[in-house]
């Protein structure tokens, strides 16, 4: 009889793949709007990383404060001081090769701890299962907290997901604020 796939093991391997794929890409690419958005796609599957850990959270709090507020810091950062639309950085083969080493001893370093930890060796899939159902679940009462139902207090309402949208509204209408004051700025001097 063939053994049933695992399916939270499945999703780890994802997650981590798409993870270290695109940290990859960030170091890679020359496009600091591309690094941005390899950067957005990074820190989000380590946040399901999280979220498959159990903690969800921190999975939660890594995508509100480093998804959402650091990157908007770098996007408006690279939108209201470059000069070209999409700059370019060019990087040195030497410092990605100094990148390399650093980043390959990082990854041996957390490579001989992963397999330091005897239970981290290898759990069959009945002990995983097991462990697995112990687990109480969170992320509804996060889900239900982001609708704006009080988990804690059912009579009461909250108001997280009003306040998410208008907070999301605001960030739109900043970004176009600054994309039509850097184009009048543009035609202003083209003029002069």
């Amino acid at each position: 009889m063939e053994a049933p796939i695992y399916w939270p093991s499945v999703f780890f391997f994802l997650f981590a793949g798409l993870a270290c794929a695109f940290a990859l890409a960030v170091v890679i690419s020359p496009n600091i709007v591309r690094m941005a958005f390899y950067l957005v796609l990074s820190l989000a599957s380590t946040a399901g990383l999280f979220f498959l850990a159990g903690a969800d959270f921190v999975g939660a709090m890594q995508i509100m404060i480093y998804v959402g507020g650091t990157l908007v810091l770098l996007v408006f950062g690279v939108m209201l001081t470059s000069q070209d639309r999409f700059i370019s950085m060019k990087t040195s083969t030497f410092d990605l090769g100094v990148t390399g080493v650093v980043g390959g001893c990082f990854f041996l370093l957390l490579w001989y701890s992963a397999l330091s930890v005897p239970g981290w060796r290898g759990l069959s899939i009945e002990q995983a299962t097991a462990a697995e159902s112990q687990l109480q679940p969170t992320a509804t009462q996060l889900g239900m907290g982001l609708l704006g139902v009080r988990v804690d207090a059912p009579d009461h309402s909250g108001y997280l997901l009003v306040f998410e949208i208008i907070s999301v509204h605001l960030l739109v209408v900043l970004i176009g604020a600054a994309y039509l004051a850097r184009a009048r700025r543009r035609k202003t001097l083209a003029v002069e």
